[in-house]
């Protein structure tokens, strides 16, 4: 079976795509901060017949990294590294003559530099899969000037940027940058908590992710729209 490794799993996108992904026969390695939420989307993965390692931990944190990528050896390797996992910088978003500097360094750590870190950690194991690939999710405030999202903006904005180098340095791998949209999440409730508008529920861009996966386009940066569009 292949194996995938999905950070910040425990809620939202990263659990909708485990939940997916293990209807179809995936094996998973998932990783989040929250304990208690990791293990009940483990057990609800689990209950698809897959096999499932859930470790909590902070993937700014090379040890855990490490275990993660341990993990998914011990089930096979690793075919797919989703770096799902994102820090705001501050909760609620403010403008940038607000944002403190640790809160920027946490979602450059979080969001960039966490990443590549697990990247590093897994290419030996992607370089040996048939099908290996990285998908890191973006934002629309990577490429947009929105008022407030600044520091989140930049740090995603890196992370294009570094899934864009990384595509090129290993032509051998599939690297997509995927921004989902605007999604019902906590992530989404704590940057912006006075915005009651209808957002999109996570497991509706699913099968825009699951194009990528069947179709294995070149690598690059792909948005919900054209994704999901191209998935019904």
């Amino acid at each position: 079976m292949p194996v995938a490794i999905i950070t910040g799993a425990s809620k939202g996108l990263g659990r909708a795509l485990a939940l997916a992904l293990a209807g179809r026969g995936w094996d998973l390695v998932l990783d989040a901060r929250g304990a208690e939420a990791l293990a009940e989307t483990a057990e609800a993965v689990s209950a698809r017949g897959t096999r499932v390692s859930a470790l909590p931990g902070d993937v700014t944190d090379a040890g855990h990294r490490a275990e993660l990528v341990a993990a998914a050896w011990r089930l096979g390797g690793v075919d797919l590294l989703v770096h799902n996992a994102s820090a705001l910088g501050a909760e609620p978003l403010v403008r940038l003559e607000e944002l403190p500097l640790d809160g920027l360094r946490r979602a450059l750590e979080v969001n960039l530099v966490a990443g590549l870190g697990l990247v590093q950690e897994a290419l030996p194991l992607l370089r040996a899969s048939r099908a290996g690939a990285v998908v890191a999710v973006s934002s629309d405030a990577a490429v947009e000037a929105y008022e407030t999202w600044g520091g989140y903006g930049a740090s995603k904005a890196a992370l294009d940027q570094l899934v864009a180098v990384l595509a090129v340095e290993e032509p051998g791998l599939r690297v997509w940058a995927v921004d989902p949209g605007d999604m019902a999440t906590d992530l989404y409730a704590a940057a912006v908590p006075e915005d009651r508008e209808p957002r999109t529920e996570p497991a509706a861009v699913v099968p825009g992710f699951l194009r990528l996966l069947d179709e294995r386009p070149a690598s690059g940066r792909y948005g919900a729209p054209a994704l999901l569009d191209g998935a019904r």
